[in-house]
Formats: structure tokens, sequence, C-alpha cells
């Protein structure tokens, strides 16, 4: 089963394909992806990397975190899950009815 992780202090220049073959020196990457602005579509400095294998994805932390790329020292971890939203722009505008 696939692990995703984190991964923070990107350079911005980073491309996916860079993020990939950067961790696939610990494994089978299953899917690299570097998080964007919306409005900008700049990166962010962080994305996630998909492992094929818990093993490669533990291989992956202790290999590259606190590892340097291109100038930057990057953080490796395990991804937590996505906490549901709080529509709170919704019920600012609600009517208390």
């Amino acid at each position: 089963m696939a692990k995703k992780l984190y991964v923070g202090g990107l350079p911005y220049s980073t491309t996916e394909s860079e993020l990939k073959d950067i961790f696939s020196q610990s494994g089978t990457v299953e899917s690299a992806v570097i998080i964007t602005d919306k409005i900008s579509h700049r990166s962010k400095g962080f994305g996630f990397v998909e492992m094929s294998t818990d093993e490669e994805a533990k291989k992956a932390i202790e290999n590259l975190n606190g590892k340097e790329v291109n100038g930057r020292k990057i953080t490796v971890a395990e991804a937590r899950p996505l906490k549901p939203r709080n529509n709170s722009s919704y019920n600012r505008f609600r009517s208390n009815k």
C-alpha cells in the first residue's frame, strides 16, 4: 500500500519531476506533487510524495529529512490526514433566522 509523505522547505524552483527524481533514490515513487498558489501558480515551497511501500517511505524519511536540495534543507515526514474544513465563509454570510 502506498504511503504519502509531506515534503517541506523546497526551493520554489523545484519541479515535480525533480522531486520524483530525488525520492526515487529511496524506492518507487507513485506520485510527486508540488503545491502551488491558485492565483499566481507559483510553488508554495512544499509538496507530497507517494511511495509504493511503507518500507520505502521510511527509507525516504531517513535518507532525505534534513538533506540540502538546491541550497535549502528539506523536511520529510509522514503526511497527516486532511482535516475536514469548517465552511466559515458560508457561515459568515448566512442569515440568522
